[in-house]
């Protein structure tokens, strides 16, 4: 018989008192008969249900609890206001003097009424009564993040988890409790809200290849804050593919490529002027374009400047929003490998570049390093932040 304590405040409470018979009639002394002494001495069965009769503005996914003293929980039906029935199934608490909690099958709707019905029984299987009626909140705003990566791609071994809100977040603790990330392969990793509609999940280190990674964003019935709840909740799993991690050294004119933990090329190149250098750090490949219009307008130089351009490349690697790519540039080749001349990208000739488009992967990693730009900034510059300083970006310390 399972015994729970009960949480008298937080729910509807019903007594059954033993029963107490005393026989006048035939006069004997009552030996041989253990039914009324047993009665008396079997304290009656209590149920404390929460939420609490009455209540109202609950959150769907709240925690149906049933807490039994002195009993063993009977039967738990939940119907809504129509009168039916709710399918789903009693759990035990985490502990022995935690309540049973009541999980629906399918979760609770918005705006809707409910009303749990609960019996237990005493040792003498004397029945006790419990009953509580409250109703969902009705939320001013319903969001849905996106979330990348995408479902069922393969991904470097760079590429964070990146979940973006189309409202503010103001409870960041409520909403990063319920994003849990399992991968088969054991690694750490924290989240850090970068603002206060996008939140990014790393490990320490690089993801190990050949991983598949499971973001399961539990979202529906949570405040965001404010008057913002959860639509739904999204599963995203992707996999971590081959270790593809470039350094382009803006000093020696040089980019070293491995795959994995060999290295497999060495090229010439030409990072940039110093007028434009390109920024120092691990960039993240976030796209590949076989063929780009390179436009100086789209980071705030125009066309018809001094420093301005409208130039076509093939091989594009894009690396950061930044406007720094890995891209074929057969007009500085004699200085590949010599001197630093491009916008701020990675300039490559047209064999080589084409190599590198096609060993790419978007969460593939290019460090550049020695350039006389500062940090990289950029929509993905996770990997330039110390670890202990992306740990303290959690909402849960």
């Amino acid at each position: 018989m399972r015994r729970t304590a009960a949480a008298i405040a937080a729910g509807a409470l019903v007594f059954l008192a033993g029963c107490n018979s005393n026989d006048d009639s035939g006069g004997g002394s009552g030996s041989g008969s253990d039914g009324p002494a047993a009665a008396e001495s079997a304290a009656p069965a209590q149920l404390s249900l929460t939420p609490a009769d009455g209540a109202a503005d609950v959150a769907p996914s709240a925690p149906l609890e049933i807490a039994v003293t002195d009993g063993a929980l009977g039967e738990v039906t939940v119907v809504d206001a129509a009168g039916t029935v709710m399918p789903g199934k009693v759990e035990d608490g985490p502990d022995a003097t935690a309540p049973d909690v009541w999980v629906p099958e399918t979760p609770l709707a918005y705006s809707a009424s409910y009303t749990v019905n609960a019996t237990a029984t005493n040792e003498a299987d004397e029945e006790a009564k419990a009953k509580t009626t409250f109703t969902t909140v009705t939320p001013g705003h319903l969001s849905t993040p996106s979330i990348g990566p995408l479902d069922g791609t393969t991904v470097g071994v760079g590429l964070p988890i990146r979940v973006y809100f189309d409202e503010p977040v103001t409870d960041k603790a409520a909403v990063e409790s319920h994003l849990k990330v399992t991968s088969t392969k054991p690694t750490d990793g924290a989240w850090n809200w970068l603002s206060a509609t996008e939140v990014h999940f790393r490990p320490s280190q690089y993801w190990p290849a050949d991983t598949d990674v499971t973001l399961d964003a539990e979202l529906y019935g949570v405040n965001f804050g404010g008057d913002v709840w959860g639509e739904k909740n999204r599963t995203v799993g992707f996999h971590i593919g081959a270790r593809h991690v470039s350094i382009a050294d803006a000093a020696t004119h040089q980019m070293q490529v491995y795959d994995g933990d060999k290295l497999v090329q060495t090229y010439p190149i030409s990072t940039g002027k110093p007028s434009n250098p390109s920024y120092n750090g691990p960039h993240v490949v976030t796209g590949l374009e076989r063929n780009k219009v390179m436009d100086s307008s789209t980071y705030g130089v125009p066309v018809n400047s001094p420093n301005g351009y409208r130039t076509p490349v093939e091989y594009a690697v894009r690396i950061s929003n930044s406007g720094e790519f890995v891209h074929a540039a057969p007009w500085s080749v004699a200085q590949q490998g010599h001197s630093n001349v491009s916008h701020g990208c990675i300039n490559m000739s047209t064999e080589r570049a084409a190599w590198f488009f096609n060993f790419s992967q978007p969460g593939d990693i290019v460090e550049i390093k020695n350039s006389a730009g500062g940090p990289l900034t950029s929509d993905i510059s996770d990997w330039t932040i110390p670890w202990a300083d992306w740990q303290a970006g959690s909402a849960l310390k």
